[in-house]
């Protein structure tokens, strides 16, 4: 495995010689600052631990400054590890996007944009009532029967309801890479990414 931590920029489209658009996400990936490698004798597993982001020293406590100063680095915003770490680092060297290439498939790991507090109709797709009959009064968005009374006599667990959508851990597989430009640290990868312009996301492969 081999991974990367990155920032997404926003959306864009490629078009090919023969005209087809396909549309892409640009991440800017690195440079990722190798803070500590850990291996099975010393931790019980191997893993690279990678930094991201430069972080005004006045903000980062004594631990994190002494972390990072181990390896000769400022202090880092992002710090993420990478089990199984399929390229040899020492602690202090620097990954950067040129790890990947264009036509490889990986995976997009990021936070989906949150979106409060919604109900059934926009955060699990029910459709709704089409048109209000007689005795009906604002009914066309509400969820309808949640249970029985006698037999259960209980709502059960899992059961589809208004609650709090998005801000989750998601993970997009199998997106390709169809550039790289290694002197701005982009890559672009087809379709969409979770999260929002800005936010941070991990490229792994």
């Amino acid at each position: 495995m081999k991974g990367i931590i990155g920032k997404k920029i926003g959306m864009t489209s490629i078009f090919s010689a023969d005209g087809k658009q396909t549309p892409c996400t640009i991440i800017e990936a690195g440079p990722c600052t190798v803070t500590q490698v850990k291996s099975t004798d010393s931790d019980g597993y191997n893993a690279l631990q990678l930094a991201f982001g430069d972080k005004n020293e006045k903000h980062s406590n004594s631990s994190e400054k002494g972390h990072f100063a181990k390896t000769g680095s400022s202090p880092k915003k992002v710090v993420k590890e990478f089990r199984d770490y399929s390229i040899e680092k020492n602690a202090g060297e620097t990954i950067t996007v040129d790890i990947f290439a264009e036509g490889d498939s990986v995976d997009v790991v990021g936070t989906s944009k949150g979106k409060g507090f919604q109900g059934v109709v926009k955060r699990h797709g029910f459709s709704g009532v089409g048109e209000q009959s007689h005795g009906q009064h604002d009914r066309q968005r509400a969820p309808g029967s949640i249970g029985n009374s006698s037999d259960a006599s209980r709502v059960f667990k899992g059961m589809r309801m208004a609650g709090r959508m998005g801000g989750d851990r998601v993970k997009v597989k199998g997106l390709k890479v169809v550039k790289i430009f290694p002197e701005k640290n982009y890559i672009l990868v087809t379709g969409s990414v979770p999260g929002h312009n800005g936010s941070i996301v991990y490229i792994q492969k």
